[in-house]
Parts: C-alpha cells; sequence; structure tokens
C-alpha cells in the first residue's frame, strides 16, 4: 500500500516520498492507513527528513479514499476500528515534525481527499477532481475531514462539499483554498519536490516552531495565549545556534549552513 523512498537534496536524503499504492484506485484499507501512520512515525525520528511528499501511484488517482467493500456487510465493530485507523493515520500527518506536501495526482476522493487534507500544502494537477461524498452512500468523513475542512475553505464550502456531495475540479479548488497550486498533468510530483527542497533551505527549528503555531490558529485557543506563545518561541530559538546562524548568513550575504538538522 505504501513505497516509500528518499530524495536526495545536498549530501542528506533530506526529502521522503509516499506513494499510496494499490491499484487500481490505491483506495485505503485498515492494514494501510496503519502501515501509512507507521512511515509517519519513522520519518519523525529521522532528523535528517526534512519534508515529506505524498502522491498516488498511476495517472488518475491520488486516492479513491476508503474500500467500500469492506463496508458492504454494516460490522459496526469493523468501522470502529476503520474510523480510528482513519483517524490516526490522517491526525500522525497533521501532526508530522517534517512538513507534508500533498501532489494530487488525479482523483482525491472521500478519505483520499482527508489524507490531502491533513497535509500542509496541496498542490493538484490540472485534471483533478475533489470530492468528499462519503453522505452519498451512507457514510461521513472521519479522517478528520468535517473539522481540517472548515478552517481550509470556510464553513459554507464545507457544507457544499461535505452536505451536498459537489464534487471540484482544481481550478474551483485553487479559486476556495482547497490546494495552494495547479500544475499541470504529470507535474505534481516534481513541483512538490521542488516545494520540498525549498523547505530544506530553512532554519529546522523555526519551521517546527512556525508549523506549530499556524495549527494553534485553528486549535480554538483564545488568541491572546496563542500571540503570548508566539513571542515565546520567538525568543526561544535563540538558544539555537542557528539563529545566529541565519542572521549571519544573510549579513555576510552566503547560504546558511544550518547546525540543526532536525527539530
Amino acid at each position: 500500500m505504501i513505497e516509500l523512498e528518499y530524495v536526495e537534496h545536498g549530501d542528506q536524503p533530506a526529502i521522503a516520498l509516499i506513494t499510496l499504492q494499490r491499484p487500481p484506485a490505491n483506495a485505503f484499507t485498515p492494514e494501510g492507513l496503519l502501515q501509512l501512520q507507521r512511515t509517519i512515525e519513522r520519518l519523525n525520528a529521522e532528523p535528517s527528513v526534512r519534508a515529506i511528499v505524498i502522491t498516488g501511484s498511476g495517472p488518475k488517482f491520488f486516492s479513491a479514499g476508503a474500500d467500500l467493500n469492506t463496508f458492504a456487510d454494516g460490522n459496526k465493530e469493523f468501522a470502529r476500528v476503520a474510523a480510528a485507523r482513519f483517524g490516526a493515520a490522517f491526525e500522525a500527518l497533521q501532526n508530522a515534525r517534517p512538513i507534508v506536501i500533498a501532489a494530487i495526482n488525479g482523483y482525491a476522493m472521500g478519505g483520499g481527499l482527508e489524507c490531502a487534507l491533513a497535509c500542509d500544502i496541496r498542490i493538484a494537477e490540472a485534471h483533478a477532481q475533489l470530492a468528499l461524498p462519503e453522505t452519498a452512500v451512507g457514510l461521513l468523513p472521519c479522517g478528520c475531514g468535517t473539522q481540517t475542512l472548515p478552517w481550509l475553505v470556510g464553513e459554507g464550502w464545507a457544507k457544499r462539499l461535505i452536505l451536498t456531495g459537489e464534487r471540484v475540479d482544481a481550478p474551483t479548488a485553487l479559486r476556495i483554498g482547497l490546494v495552494e497550486e495547479v500544475v499541470e498533468q504529470g507535474a505534481s510530483r516534481e513541483a512538490a519536490i521542488a516545494m520540498a527542497k525549498r523547505v530544506t533551505n530553512l532554519s529546522p527549528l523555526a519551521v517546527t516552531f512556525s508549523k506549530q503555531l499556524i495549527h494553534e490558529a485553528s486549535s480554538g485557543i483564545p488568541r491572546r495565549a496563542a500571540l503570548a506563545i508566539e513571542r515565546e518561541r520567538f525568543v526561544d530559538l535563540f538558544d539555537d545556534p542557528d539563529q545566529r546562524e541565519g542572521v549571519n548568513a544573510f549579513l555576510e550575504k552566503r547560504a546558511p549552513r544550518w547546525h540543526r538538522q532536525g527539530a
């Protein structure tokens, strides 16, 4: 289900490439979701990995979501396990230490779109189609979709996608903020890797703190408390030698040499 490889940048394998690989539509099973979760946990423990790109195999599907054959008999206990696996895998993606970029190479439906929603940034190919059609088959998004989507696109578009089953194309997804970039067919993987390489040029600790702070904005924490944490994290950076390296590299008009591989 999950194929993992590394992309060299500089002298280290700083970028991990995860490919969802379950023909014909890269649909998720509980076993595949557990494998995805464990892969993210493994990458969290590899300090040299600064960014993760996740994409689907083949030219048509990023992922069609859950394999509906597994829900056909109405087994409630199986549903409980599946929901827990969806939640755990996609929460692991959301909370990953590295920056996670989705290269949406085709259809991202249901749990497939929720997988992309759990990433930090989404790049879609021009022919991609995105939807959360679970209510059409008597289900609902259970991989963080009902909570993440409104934060990205607002309540109105979240309701259109979830409550009416509307499917959007890549240009519409870009317009409403569901994806951050649209590229030509076949180009999402390389575009995501190029973006990941930009991440690896930045201060690891500053990126880690910044990602955590951005997530605070959607957590419901009072704004005053979040702003106080923001200021504390800024000062905390001065305990790390990369702060001095970054500023001095800029003043000396050279590329920084980060001491810390990962945060």
